[in-house]
């Protein structure tokens, strides 16, 4: 069949430039995202590195403690002296008065350690020169909370749909895969963004969610992965790649008559959800025939007695 579009190795050499800059200034970014993520919700359980319990403590929050002895205890561990942190959640812990947050000092670490960066100005961040604001973080820790969450979500929707248009475009003119999974990888990155973000609701009405954000996640960066070094591979290596190297039995493969695994696996697939269907409706039907009738009639004889 004639391709209806010019493959990614035969675009001009300044429109490879453009397409091969944005992806890899993309990819600088989101590999600092990851990092920001590592020094954020990476920290919330007070070791370094992701795991189930950062994401439980950052959306479901650490009910065992206030809010600010969490982030004390884990994000913010290193912005003030362990005597500093120590004072501050003795504060805490005996009742957060207005009056002791001046006689104890208190206010004095905060002005010195916080406020450089949680001021009017901060943007995101609470303003700590209002000691209001402060003392609301001193309640029961219950994670991030339903504005928060609104507002970011809305901002990695639009922002990171945007990023994965662009790499997926640029990835639609790549050769080396068929049109079906081109669709897959391309719809993939968007699938897990809108789970992602709804785990991080889910999350916050139950911790056993907290999985569900990280498998998003991770199914995110390997589709984005996959688009990014695909297109840049055909751009500038596809000879060596894919018809001389690795990538050459690949490209026999697809070429092929013969039906692919995963052609045979969607089959057998398909095959399976035929044979359900009847049995499911066999199952609905005995259930409505005998199953219903016999614990309605249960339930009324229990009611009599």
């Amino acid at each position: 069949m004639t391709t209806k579009y010019t493959p990614l190795k035969d675009h001009d050499t300044p429109l490879k430039v453009l397409f091969t800059g944005y992806l890899c200034t993309v990819a600088i970014g989101y590999l600092f995202a990851l990092i920001q993520i590592l020094f954020t919700h990476g920290m919330a359980d007070g070791k370094f590195g992701l795991s189930v319990d950062d994401i439980v403590y950052s959306y479901y929050g650490n009910r065992s403690g206030t809010a600010l002895e969490v982030k004390l205890n884990g994000s913010m561990k290193e912005n003030a002296s362990e005597q500093e942190r120590f004072a501050i959640m003795k504060w805490v812990r005996d009742g957060a008065d207005v009056d002791d947050y001046k006689d104890d000092g208190i206010q004095k670490i905060i002005e010195t350690r916080c406020v450089a960066c949680h001021n009017k100005d901060s943007g995101s961040l609470p303003d700590f020169t209002k000691f209001e604001v402060l003392k609301s973080y001193t309640t029961q820790d219950e994670g991030a909370t339903f504005a928060s969450l609104t507002r970011v979500s809305h901002i990695h929707l639009f922002g990171i749909s945007f990023i994965f248009m662009f790499v997926g475009l640029i990835f639609s003119f790549a050769e080396t895969t068929s049109t079906q999974y081109k669709c897959i990888a391309i719809g993939m990155p968007y699938t897990f963004l809108v789970i992602d973000i709804l785990s991080w609701w889910l999350t916050k009405i139950h911790p056993m969610f907290a999985w569900l954000v990280i498998f998003a996640g991770m199914g995110m960066g390997i589709s984005f992965a996959f688009m990014l070094v695909t297109s840049i591979l055909e751009m500038w290596l596809f000879k060596p790649v894919f018809i001389n190297g690795f990538g050459a039995g690949y490209l026999q493969r697809r070429d092929s008559t013969d039906a692919s695994i995963a052609d045979r696996a969607w089959e057998v697939m398909k095959a399976v959800a035929r044979s359900i269907k009847p049995a499911a409706a066999f199952a609905v039907d005995m259930w409505l025939t005998h199953g219903l009738p016999l614990i309605k009639g249960l339930l009324a004889s229990i009611t009599k007695k």
